[in-house]
């Protein structure tokens, strides 16, 4: 676990996050799932433990709703073709010791669950096969990768950032290899849900259209790095 010696620490290695969304109380560094679980248990906020550290997930209405419906389209595929099953944006899972993540949606193979069960443990010790982040205002370019670099060091094989604004999906194999999909692309599955196919037109139809104000350059994601109003 890093040692943290100013919230400035704390911060860096968080991604450079807005400050208001790091808790207090227990100290960063210190808390526990313990913690995590009774702050969750509140049912008003969502709280990921990122290296003892309670941290917020912030996600507007909008950026709920393409949540949403992807996991719609997402979950009538697995449903249909028995393959795993989905978790929406409060859905925690344990990638590490002292790691738990909450993926606005994600996909969990049977693989993982040999008795095609749910698992009844409140943070059970699993990754997503398929994670599913829709930026927001609030995201950095650096909390974005070093989730990433969490996704797949835990044994995610797809990762799909998704950005309402720009009208683009960031399509991630690895933390280096990376496709963007536009809004007149077809969304796939690739290896873990083959034969999945989505078009983003239908995803985005909902989206107002705006001029982005972030990234959508075909580089990489770029969210701004300015905290939520």
């Amino acid at each position: 676990m890093p040692s943290y010696e100013t919230l400035a620490d704390v911060l860096e290695q968080l991604g450079g996050i807005d400050p208001r969304r790091v808790r207090a109380s227990p100290a960063p560094g210190r808390a526990t799932e313990k913690d995590l679980l009774a702050l969750l248990n509140r049912g008003n906020r969502l709280y990921e433990l990122v290296d003892g550290v309670l941290v917020e997930k912030v996600m507007g209405l909008m950026e709920s709703a393409v949540a949403i419906e992807l996991g719609r389209h997402v979950g009538n595929f697995v449903d249909a073709n028995d393959l795993g099953m989905v978790a929406g944006a409060d859905g925690t899972l344990r990638l590490m010791p002292k790691l738990v993540r909450i993926p606005d949606v994600s996909f969990i193979s049977w693989a993982q669950l040999p008795r095609h069960e749910y698992p009844s443990e409140p943070i059970p010790d699993l990754y997503p096969d398929l994670a599913v982040e829709v930026l927001s205002e609030a995201n950095t370019e650096e909390e974005m990768e070093r989730r990433l670099q969490d996704y797949f060091l835990s044994g995610t094989r797809l990762v799909w950032l998704v950005d309402p604004e720009a009208r683009a999906v960031w399509v991630y194999t690895s933390s280096d290899d990376w496709v963007m999909r536009k809004e007149g692309d077809t969304l796939d599955g690739g290896d873990v849900l083959p034969g999945f196919a989505l078009p983003l037109k239908d995803l985005f139809a909902r989206v107002p259209r705006t001029k982005p104000r972030r990234g959508g350059n075909g580089t990489r994601p770029a969210p701004r790095k300015r905290p939520r109003r």
